[in-house]
């Protein structure tokens, strides 16, 4: 990073040619970029962006472009969170600390669920004014995601060892999933009660029971019994989507927000929109029709 700022043109920025930058501004550049540890600063009214080599990964495709450019343009998918935080900083010249503070960030061309912890430290000119911050930060997504999980696992465990009877054990596997499950927006479990016979919905979470999809019976080898995707399929992609994230889909049904439904992504993964997992689906099903047609039904 220090020989892709020593390359950048920074006349073209609020900052100035690096020559005329006041030596507060230059000693606080010099510890962020010699500092293993990831952070980034933001300096004058313009919060022109600096980063060191540890935080780049944090920005993620936007990583060609963040030199230079202003923080509110770079972070704006999360200003609504950081920007209060930074520009208290500025004001009182008090430093902020957050722990495991969520943020729903646009790095990979999806909007990602991530932890931070971090600090926003003052950072003064010549005059002794501030005049930007400071960000010392820890990625801690992967850290919250297995705690979580560990978490549900725990639950999970102790709720089936009490349970005597196969509905025992479902309604204990729905109450547990039912119960602040972020890792599982929705889910349905379906049992077959005997060899060959239509799985049987046995446990869901997430869907109305008067949704389509959370159909009693369903056996996938009968494409009758493919449920509509209509409305159905829209309240999915719905709870699937971090519901209070600007640009997010809150649409229902086919003829109203369509063209809204737009990537979201959980633990780092993509998923697909909604009229790609519908053609998805359709596909496997028409696999499925071909196999049965053909004398026996698909296993698995």
């Amino acid at each position: 990073m220090g020989a892709r700022m020593r390359a950048f043109d920074w006349s073209e920025t609020p900052l100035g040619a690096p020559e005329t930058w006041p030596h507060s501004l230059k000693t606080a550049v010099h510890i962020m970029l010699t500092s293993r540890f990831a952070m980034w600063m933001a300096w004058g009214p313009e919060l022109t962006f600096l980063c060191n080599d540890a935080y780049l990964p944090t920005t993620g495709l936007k990583r060609d472009w963040v030199l230079g450019a202003r923080s509110d343009h770079i972070w704006a998918e999360i200003w609504n969170d950081i920007g209060p935080r930074i520009e208290h900083v500025l004001r009182t010249g008090e430093a902020t600390w957050d722990e495991q503070l969520r943020l729903y960030l646009e790095r990979s061309g999806f909007c990602e669920e991530t932890y931070h912890t971090f600090s926003y430290s003052p950072l003064t000119d010549d005059r002794g004014d501030t005049a930007g911050m400071l960000c010392v930060v820890n990625e801690v997504t992967q850290r919250v995601f297995a705690e979580r999980q560990l978490a549900k696992l725990r639950d999970l465990g102790s709720l089936l060892a009490g349970a005597p009877t196969r509905a025992a054990v479902m309604a204990a596997f729905e109450s547990c999933i039912s119960e602040d499950s972020p890792d599982l927006p929705f889910v349905l479990a379906y049992l077959c009660e005997e060899a060959n016979a239509a799985p049987k919905l046995a446990a869901f979470h997430g869907l109305q029971k008067s949704n389509p999809l959370t159909a009693t019976t369903y056996w996938l080898g009968n494409r009758r019994n493919l449920p509509s995707f209509g409305d159905a399929f829209y309240d999915v992609v719905g709870i699937a989507t971090p519901s209070d994230q600007e640009g997010a889909f809150r649409g229902r049904g086919p003829d109203r927000g369509r063209r809204r439904v737009r990537p979201v992504g959980i633990h780092g993964r993509r998923l697909k929109s909604a009229p790609n997992i519908r053609s998805e689906l359709s596909r496997v099903h028409r696999t499925l029709d071909r196999a049965d047609r053909g004398g026996g039904r698909p296993s698995g």
